[in-house]
């Protein structure tokens, strides 16, 4: 019988602006190519030198798309409808990022690639119910789109058919504004819209509290270099922000702006979740990438927008339950600038 799960394969979006290289292994960026003030076009992504690299998972969660549930589940234990779960334990003594093999490991179905002014890529995957011991079939889709000039948007959907499951889905990529190549982010300036962090224990999961960030380390109400406060808070920032204070536009609120001083380049980042986990590749250790580069530590930010951590064990985070009936929607959009 011949073999029809799909294979690995890059793609390229380009409209003359900007041009990012995807593969539909775990709907992974690869390359994103912006002009800095110079006006040359940089890789401000950190990845990996080819697709077999991915698939040995040499990457942590580079460019990939992460779920069924990004982030930690505390114990790798919930109950939903009086049923318990048990995930595996890949981040003990949590489950992290949908387990042991989660959708940034998965091969997804190419559905529709679109070029000219706005080339588009749309992947989809199915995954089972109890896959990685999560309840209920669910299919997902991913929508990579380059809006305009130097805009990309990625639209995740989520619809399960048969029993409520947990979905929380979140673009992993990790961002060097000033070339992926190009040392620490620690001179990057960042701003984000929110006056909330949720704490996390010694292992890494939120506490339930919901704490201002005024007169902490946390607070980046207004645009701060990261370098300067990082020392604050152990090995790094790795902690999920509640968007509570950002200006709205066409349904998605502004949760972050992030600025490298040496190529002048900016990102704004907007989203219709609800926070956004704020890491600095704390873990990032001597990483072979592409074009001969090794990352260490701080060698790039992700802005990881989600559903809170560990929400489905927490009351008083928004739910991450999904009904049959019911979609799950998440939308991202990167707004690339120079100023």
């Amino acid at each position: 019988m011949a073999d029809l799960s799909p294979k690995p394969e890059t793609f390229e979006l380009n409209n003359g602006s900007m041009k990012v290289l995807l593969t539909n292994l775990g709907c992974t960026i690869i390359s994103l190519s912006v002009p800095g003030k110079d006006g040359l076009l940089s890789d401000v992504v950190l990845g990996l030198d080819s697709l077999e690299s991915y698939q040995k998972g040499l990457a942590p969660y580079f460019g990939s798309i992460v779920g069924r549930v990004a982030n930690r589940i505390k114990d790798g234990k919930f109950t939903l409808d009086g049923v318990q779960y048990s995930l595996p334990l890949n981040k003990p003594p949590n489950s992290l990022h949908g387990g042991n093999v989660g959708f940034d490991r998965k091969v997804w179905e190419v559905v529709e690639h679109k070029k000219g002014e706005t080339p588009s890529i749309t992947f989809k995957y199915h995954s089972q119910d109890g896959e990685e011991g999560y309840p209920g079939d669910i299919t997902v889709t991913a929508t990579y789109t380059l809006t305009s000039g130097t805009t990309l948007r990625l639209d995740m959907e989520g619809v399960t058919t048969d029993k409520p499951t947990i979905v929380n889905l979140a673009q992993h990529t990790y961002w060097n504004l000033a070339g992926h190549n190009s040392g620490n982010i620690l001179d990057h300036s960042i701003q984000i819209w929110a006056n909330h962090v949720t704490p996390v224990d010694e292992n890494t999961v939120p506490t339930g509290e919901i704490m201002p960030v005024k007169d902490t380390p946390f607070d980046f109400t207004s645009e701060n270099r990261i370098g300067s406060t990082i020392s604050q808070v152990g090995l790094g920032y790795d902690h999920n922000f509640v968007l509570d204070c950002g200006e709205e536009k066409d349904g998605l609120r502004h949760a972050a702006k992030v600025r490298d001083p040496s190529s002048s380049r900016v990102l704004n980042l907007w989203t219709s979740a609800p926070g956004v986990q704020f890491y600095t590749a704390n873990y990032v250790n001597g990483v072979q990438g592409k074009e001969g580069a090794i990352y260490g530590k701080h060698a790039g930010l992700c802005l990881e927008t989600q559903g809170f951590p560990d929400a489905i064990n927490q009351p008083n985070f928004p739910s991450v339950v999904v009904r049959p009936g019911e979609k799950y929607q998440h939308s991202m959009l990167f707004e690339f600038s120079v100023e």
